[in-house]
């Protein structure tokens, strides 16, 4: 888990925009994040896939591990689906 988080934050550190693709595990024991191949990252959320509320629990947990503001966050692709396209953008980028 470290590893992906410390992937992001290198990117952070570039002061742009990007964007990831993740593959949603809902409903999981607890939150964690983990690379599933070289292009797409594992999270698991303990948020059922119902009513928005992993998408939202996705947000928070980014959010918190990247120590960014979850507006900065944005699900680009896959609302309703378990492969989502998000985009992360540095705290001193507002989306």
């Amino acid at each position: 888990m470290e590893e992906v988080i410390q992937s992001l934050k290198d990117r952070l550190k570039e002061n742009k925009p990007f964007t990831i693709k993740i593959k949603v595990i809902a409903g999981a024991k607890k939150n964690s994040i983990e690379f599933f191949d070289e292009e797409i990252i594992k999270v698991k959320i303990t948020k059922p896939a119902v009513e928005g509320k992993a998408n939202k629990a996705i947000v928070e947990f980014f959010s918190e591990i990247l120590s960014i503001p979850k507006n900065n966050i944005e699900i680009l692709r896959g609302e309703k689906n378990s492969l989502k396209d998000l985009r992360i953008a540095p705290k001193s980028l507002i989306m």
